[in-house]
């Protein structure tokens, strides 16, 4: 008889569908509301997302998981509230209740346990305290009209270069009987079932479990779901290929993220005209069919027309476009950007809509504060020749062990993304083509470490009528060391501010026409962010994560920001 391993995990949710994933031990039927599937198979692993139809709009669904007809979920011992899918409002009627929803960044697994604030080496439990991990127990407490609507995971959903101790004993015993290459780093999973682990423990906790099990989720990469630096530039990717065991690896990641992460982005119409889920529940075992989609779209990387991981959610009155800004880059000297021209049109069209507010998720922030922005457009103009070629490209390797050094790889680090996006941002906050422009547009971020919203300010010229916000939640779970947070504090400051003004003229590169700063922040503990929607209003809170005077993980608001008064 088939066992839930992991799940169900709620995913996509529209106006009367839903679709539910789940991983199970063995090959069986999987039935939620009415619907039901048969597993897939990959590689040893089995796996079911049910597609459910035919709801109504606005109203919960309360359910279980039902395998080979054995009720699997709920878990009546943990004494949770009942998993439900709330499906949307019809968007003339989406003003009547506030979307409520979370974002973030940057969760590496540990224990839910003291000691919260541990510092040693190779230990996760020294991140402090998970806010996913204390959102859920205040939730589970409160009534379901405040729950979130929809979580938002903006990259290093886990980290295949820095895993936890438990990954490590296993790795380590995996590898005694099946020896790894001897240059793969010891700290580094390795191909599709190491990569399966990382996964089994992010979503494993009974609190995990029941949270993704109520609000629907959507996830991007970044790049310690592959490795640090992922795709940084076309140096580093002509140099990790040359490393014997890279394709292993970076065929893996793929085909877990597709499988954990991916499937779950896409609607059930997006779903059926891929025809990759229909062709998996086809197969005996989809190993070989997703290794060689993984194998081709790893290959595209560096060139256009590459797999679209970039996806877009509905949400009443309000849009969230999720750009790919890991995976899907040109990197090409002269031709850099953070997307292909195809994906980038398509992300366009998808942001010219008549909403109340845009939302534009990226696993990298677009605006950098301090020096960062600076030094970043710097970088970028160097390593494209703006100091010349020559001689033999001694300068484009010293500016290539910078760049890798410092993660110099955000939006200002692909300048013409950056100018596109600065662009698109002002075409729909004119209100072009005969729409009435957003109230908000912000772009949701991670991966930087630490918290922070500015507001973005364009020239008189321009004439905006959307309130433009960068808004960076990071990290959940994985707060730096003293030395890295005390090298972020030092690119904020105004001398460092005055070094990347500096080096951007010297690469005769001009500023941005745009104005920001940190108008709250930073944030340094973890945390998760919250918009709260209502008509064409718009609030942003952000909350920090800590135990309480008895040690429980509680959250604390940091500030609560109007973003459209």
């Amino acid at each position: 008889m088939s066992e839930l391993i992991i799940g169900p995990l709620l995913r996509h949710v529209g106006e009367t569908t839903a679709t539910i994933w789940m991983e199970t031990d063995g090959p069986c039927t999987v039935e939620v509301l009415g619907h039901s599937t048969h597993t897939f198979h990959v590689a040893g692993h089995h796996y079911a997302l049910v597609i459910v139809g035919g709801l109504q709009p606005g109203t919960r669904h309360e359910y279980d998981v039902r395998v080979d007809g054995v009720v699997r979920w709920p878990d009546a011992a943990l004494g949770l509230p009942a998993s439900s899918v709330r499906t949307l409002r019809p968007p003339a009627l989406a003003s009547e209740h506030p979307l409520r929803i979370l974002f973030g960044s940057c969760r590496i697994a540990a224990p839910h346990e003291p000691p919260w604030t541990l510092q040693l080496a190779h230990d996760p439990r020294g991140r402090g305290v998970d806010a996913i991990y204390a959102h859920a127990r205040r939730m589970a407490a409160r009534p379901v009209d405040e729950w979130a609507d929809l979580l938002v995971f903006l990259g290093d959903q886990m980290y295949a270069d820095d895993s936890s101790p438990q990954a490590r004993r296993r790795i380590e015993e995996k590898r005694r009987v099946e020896p790894a290459d001897e240059r793969l780093p010891p700290e580094l999973v390795d191909g599709f079932e190491e990569f399966t682990w990382l996964y089994h423990e992010s979503w494993s906790s009974p609190w995990e479990r029941w949270l993704l099990s109520v609000v629907p989720s959507v996830m991007i990469f970044d790049d310690h779901e592959m490795i640090d630096d992922w795709n940084i530039s076309a140096s580093w990717v002509s140099d990790i290929r040359r490393e014997r065991w890279w394709q292993q690896h970076v065929t893996g990641g793929l085909m877990t993220y597709w499988i954990y992460q991916h499937l779950g982005n896409q609607s059930p119409d997006d779903i059926a005209s891929e025809g990759m889920l229909a062709a998996l529940l086809d197969a005996d075992d989809g190993a070989s069919l997703l290794r060689a989609w993984a194998m081709n779209t790893d290959e595209r990387t560096p060139v256009d027309g590459g797999y679209r991981f970039s996806f877009a959610r509905h949400l009443g009155r309000t849009k969230l476009v999720i750009v790919d800004s890991r995976c899907g880059r040109v990197l090409e000297p002269d031709q850099r950007s953070m997307i292909d021209e195809v994906e980038w049109e398509w992300i366009v069209d998808q942001c010219h809509e008549d909403v109340d507010h845009l939302l534009i998720g990226t696993s990298l922030p677009a605006f950098t504060p301090g020096g960062l922005h600076d030094v970043e457009v710097w970088s970028d103009a160097v390593g494209e020749g703006a100091w010349g070629r020559r001689p033999a490209g001694l300068q484009q390797r010293a500016m290539e062990r910078v760049r890798r050094g410092l993660d110099l790889e955000d939006w200002p680090a692909f300048s013409r993304s950056f100018d596109a996006l600065v662009g698109l941002i002002a075409a729909i906050g004119r209100g072009e083509a005969g729409r009435v422009a957003p109230a908000s547009i912000c772009v949701l971020s991670g991966d930087i470490h630490f918290s922070y919203q500015a507001e973005i300010h364009y020239p008189a010229s321009q004439r905006m009528d959307s309130r433009v916000h960068q808004l960076v939640s990071s990290p959940i779970r994985n707060t730096l060391t003293s030395f890295e947070r005390f090298g972020m504090r030092v690119m904020l400051t105004r001398p460092m501010t005055f070094v990347g003004r500096a080096l951007r003229r010297a690469a005769r590169r001009r500023r941005a026409d745009v104005r920001w700063k940190i108008d709250h922040g930073p944030l340094w503990a973890n945390g998760i962010g919250q918009l709260v929607i209502e008509g064409r209003s718009a609030r942003a809170r952000f909350e920090q994560s800590s135990p309480d005077g008895s040690g429980a993980a509680t959250l604390t608001t940091a500030f609560d920001i109007d973003l459209t008064g």
